[in-house]
């Protein structure tokens, strides 16, 4: 089996192959928001999924740290984070 198959594996069950710091922050996220479905988004992307009482907000970002940081503006969280945009 090459290397190359670990990542794919690894996006699948969700965990963050190149960004092992946001691990606790997306456990941490999930704890808090178990109603928000987070994974991949396909090409490469993160996706989350936020249920609303109208239907649903979708929203994908090419790293999971922009994933967490778009969710606590729709969450309206802000959370100062080493590497994220500074509101």
């Amino acid at each position: 089996m090459s290397g190359g198959h670990a990542r794919p594996r690894r996006a699948a069950l969700g965990l963050p192959p190149d960004e092992p710091d946001q691990v606790p922050r997306l456990r941490e996220f999930r704890a808090a928001h178990p109603d928000v479905i987070i994974g991949s988004g396909g090409f490469g992307t993160w996706q989350a999924r936020i249920p609303e009482e109208a239907g649903e907000t979708v929203t994908s970002r090419h790293t999971l740290r922009d994933l967490l940081n778009r969710l606590d503006e729709l969450t309206g969280e802000h959370h100062d984070q080493p590497g994220g945009d500074p509101a």
